[in-house]
């Protein structure tokens, strides 16, 4: 993989980097074909501090002067691999050379490579490990690129590396057994990539020579759930004469659980055993099983079974789509698949592919449903089975793909199903415009004849009704905080039934999908006295229940509305009935609502809080479109607490998916807190410049339904700027988003907009009605910033007294809500009026110097006296470690350490006296 760096490379950098630093041992390991050689060699083409020295067992007597001739100016790197294959003695001079190291701090590194398949050596048994995980994907794809003779087609890359689990060596394994023609995808590729001989060949040696018994029972119950460890009692039960046995060095176990060691060795076990018997470990666990009629002993004796089956793959099919199971979806969906492949009958099949891809995708096993999807929409099968078949294909890519294709799918899988189901695809073709920012394109979708919408846009966003009260602009009527009607499709948390077709949930009092179509429809047109009535309903309706899928459409629909308590109430509780019922999918979502509720009741900590957790979970169902949106609440969040270097980070990620699967909200959102950071480090100018194409008409402007939350910022830099005159137009536009009701902050922002527009005259009279309008809403940041700008405008008039009050009012809630440039703003105006800010309430003796520090940098300080290393600390808080190192930098400069040793201390000094981190 040269010219490129890998996340390899980069660990390799990092630990070198920290053992140059502090001086040091780590024991490297990981599983067979996991790259330890190539690990060791590529430190030390890295160490260029000093020499490098490579010992094999009969040197080990040269350890000692070695270490004599280390210095600090010239450190020596020395490298042992495959220390597991020395004699006990030469491990134990080994492990004596660690230790001097370690508490000596001798001017030297050691790395040791052993595998971890087995037992590590007693003697190195207490060293600190590095375990080298399998390839990120990026990683597994430039290997393939670099190991392959011409151009590999992007589908069988893909194969490749979902079959390989991250593994280099079976990856390159895998690369030379397909021909060019295999590679390039002319030919098909064989019907199984990995094979028994082929994970042989990777594995070795290091097969046990007799692979039944416990290992080859254990590998079966791990197979069949595809988890990685197996119920220890059941796997004991198929295999009694295992109980009195020592435990395979292949195995351990812990918590009631048996596993391998090596998930590659699992696999191989169960590949090289002979079919007679996996097929004899598969009937021993069925009946082991206590509950023989439940879904995981009939998957086992369907493991049993040669050739086609219809009866085993009709109970199969029975026990996995009955309301009463239990089994996670991912179980669920190994169960269907198995009864796919028993299944004789084509439609019927293509019906069990269909059930299988939607499992996988309420697992967050993205992938998996595409490869299943491909199954279940040939010519061949059903109508409603190819028109379910898209319907799940949109809902993968509008988690994680063009949301342009994701709308055609849908409205593809409208033509095709019944009338219920097509009422849900056309709402999620729906939700695919909302998101891609194509308001005709949405209002086309949610129309009963789904035609384009009669009525302009245009005109809609500037209708007043005949009543004569000014209603909301289409564009941002939504009032969601920048959360678009993502609701419109999540997969749904039962199967569909044998016939094909999709379930609809049943709810009392009324179709929540005719509710939620009817409503946004409404809210699109700026009808809002159309729209309160379905769109309650549909918060109603969802909050007497636990279906995820349901509490998600209350979520939006409460948000439309301005009714952020139920928006949290249903997000949480969506979020709850996921994790409940295993919806790895539903997590991300329901997340990303909790996190822009909070935002909307000025919470935006605890927005942050949802937006990381969320962040990890849509990486893991593979939601990168999610992921966008966390990232922009991300952005958003620091553009408030003023960590500039987070906003940029998040942004940018926002805006990279944004861009290539054309998320126009995303990328509004991004650009706003670009804005907002620049506002608050007090650049009005580079503000306005990035909030004009945003908020002023064009074809740059930005989202529908989020450039109006904008406003308010694009006023403030404008008038910052001395140039008010360009706001003007935009105020109005604003006036009549307050107007509508769906935002609390929106009354208060715009007093806040007119005054700093207005005569000195009128202007100190509508501050004091923005501030009592501020008395209805919650949230310390709106409010702060409102006390900020009328401070400023007194102090300009010289009416200092009354000047101070607002500034030392405005510093207060700035720094109760975290929003650190903004308070040092509201700081540096009390100076500029004579007056020096509050002093805080003296610390206790020795406490509080963390207090200095920047609430993501208190983070970084937790997570590194906890111990975590720097890419560690950027996996938990979804940043980059650069990131990290940037922050760990300026902590010890605020701070004056000069060690994580003293950092340690230091946090361990003011837990002890109570301050808070």
């Amino acid at each position: 993989m040269t010219g490129h760096t890998t996340a390899r490379q980069r660990l390799t950098a990092e630990l070198l980097d920290a053992l140059r630093t502090d001086g040091g041992v780590r024991v490297v390991t990981g599983e067979p074909g996991c790259g330890r050689t190539t690990f060791l060699d590529h430190a030390a083409r890295l160490h260029r501090a000093g020499p490098v020295r490579h010992l094999r067992a009969d040197q080990v007597h040269e350890l000692d002067d070695t270490l004599r001739t280390a210095t600090a100016a010239d450190p020596v790197l020395l490298c042992v691999d495959d220390a597991h294959l020395w004699d006990a003695p030469a491990r134990a001079t080994l492990a004596r050379t660690a230790a001097r190291i370690r508490e000596a701090g001798v001017r030297a590194a050691l790395l040791v490579t052993v595998p971890d398949h087995r037992r590590v050596a007693p003697e190195l048994a207490d060293l600190p490990v590095l375990r080298l995980g399998p390839l990120t994907p990026a990683d597994a794809a430039l290997l393939v690129r670099d190991a392959a003779d011409e151009a590999v087609d992007p589908a069988v890359r893909e194969e490749l590396i979902t079959a390989a689990e991250g593994n280099p060596a079976l990856l390159l394994a895998l690369v030379r057994r397909l021909s060019p023609a295999q590679l390039s995808g002319r030919r098909a590729l064989p019907p199984s990539l990995v094979t028994g001989e082929v994970l042989a060949e990777v594995a070795g040696d290091r097969l046990p020579d007799d692979p039944g018994g416990l290992p080859l029972t254990t590998a079966a119950a791990a197979r069949v759930t595809g988890e990685e460890d197996a119920d220890e009692e059941l796997v004991l039960r198929a295999c009694p004469s295992a109980i009195d046995e020592p435990l395979p060095d292949l195995l351990t176990r812990g918590e009631g659980r048996l596993r391998f060691r090596s998930a590659l060795m699992l696999r191989a076990v169960y590949a090289t055993a002979p079919p007679g018997h996996r097929r004899a470990a598969h009937l021993a666990l069925a009946e082991a099983a206590t509950e023989p009629d439940e879904l995981l002993p009939l998957l086992h004796r369907s493991w049993a079974a040669t050739g086609p089956a219809p009866a085993m793959a009709a109970s199969l099919t029975g026990a996995a789509t009955d309301p009463a199971c239990t089994a996670p979806p991912a179980l669920r969906r190994r169960a269907l698949t198995r009864a796919a492949d028993l299944t004789p009958d084509g439609a019927e099949r293509a019906r069990r592919h269909l059930a299988a891809a939607q499992q996988a995708l309420l697992a967050g096993h993205t992938a998996d449903a595409l490869r299943l999807l491909e199954q279940a929409r040939g010519r061949s099968a059903p109508a409603s089975v190819r028109g379910g078949a898209e319907l799940l294909r949109g809902a993968v890519l509008l988690a994680d793909g063009p949301v342009e294709d994701a709308r055609e799918s849908f409205l593809l899988a409208a033509d095709l199903l019944p009338p219920p189901a097509a009422a849900r695809a056309t709402l999620a073709a729906a939700d695919a415009a909302w998101s891609a920012g194509d308001p005709t394109a949405c209002l086309s979708a949610l129309a009963p004849t789904r035609t384009p919408p009669t009525l302009p846009l245009a005109e809609a966003c500037v209708r007043v009704p005949r009543s004569g009260t000014p209603t909301a602009p289409a564009a941002p009527a939504a009032g969601r905080d920048a959360t678009a009607p993502r609701t419109a499709y999540t997969p749904p948390t039962s199967p569909p039934p044998p016939n094909g077709t999709m379930p609809t949930n049943p709810v009392p009092d009324g179709d929540p999908s005719r509710d939620h179509r009817d409503g946004l429809r409404a809210v699109l047109l700026a009808r809002f006295d159309l729209a309160a009535a379905p769109l309650r309903r549909v918060v109603d309706n969802g909050l007497r229940g636990s279906d995820p899928d349901l509490l998600l459409r209350s979520a939006a629909a409460a948000l439309m509305l301005g009714d952020v308590t139920s928006a949290r109430r249903a997000g949480a509780r969506a979020l709850a009935a996921a994790r409940t019922s295993g919806s790895a999918a539903l997590e991300p979502r329901a997340l990303e609502y909790l996190a822009y509720a909070e935002l909307r009741a000025g919470r935006h900590q605890l927005a942050r809080t949802h937006a990381e957790e969320g962040l990890h979970t849509a990486a893991r169902a593979g939601q990168r479109n999610t992921a966008a949106h966390h990232h922009a609440v991300l952005a958003l969040a620091a553009s408030i607490e003023g960590e500039a270097d987070l906003v940029a980070e998040h942004a940018e990620a926002a805006l990279r998916t944004a861009r290539r699967h054309g998320l126009a909200q995303a990328a509004t959102l991004a650009h706003w807190a670009a804005a907002r950071a620049d506002l608050g480090a007090g650049r009005p100018r580079e503000a306005a410049q990035r909030l004009g194409p945003l908020v002023l008409p064009g074809a740059r402007r930005g989202h529908f339904a989020v450039w109006m939350l904008a406003v308010p910022c694009f006023v403030e830099a404008t008038a910052s700027a001395g140039r008010p005159q360009h706001a003007a137009a935009v105020v109005e536009s604003f006036a009549l988003w307050a107007a509508c009701g769906a935002d609390p902050q929106a009354p208060s922002q715009l007093l806040r907009c007119r005054a700093l527009l207005a005569a000195p005259d009128s202007a100190d009279e509508l501050y004091r009605r923005a501030l009592d309008r501020h008395d209805d809403t919650a949230g310390d940041f709106e409010r702060a910033r409102t006390e900020l700008l009328y401070g400023k405008w007194l102090r300009r008039r010289r009416r200092l007294r009354e000047a101070r009050t607002r500034l030392e009012e405005a510093r207060l809630g700035f720094e109760r809500c975290g929003a650190r440039l903004w308070a040092q703003q509201a700081a540096a105006e009390l100076r500029a009026g004579g007056a020096a800010p509050a002093a805080a309430p003296a610390a206790s003796p020795g406490a509080g110097d963390l207090a200095r520090l920047t609430p993501q940098q208190l983070r970084i300080a937790r997570y590194v006296a906890e111990g975590a290393t720097n890419r560690e600390v950027a996996l938990s808080l979804s940043v980059s470690t650069r990131t990290v190192d940037y922050h760990l930098r300026n902590v010890f400069a605020t701070l004056g350490l000069r060690s994580r040793v003293e950092l340690v201390r230091l946090v361990e000094q003011e837990e002890k006296t109570g301050a808070r981190l």
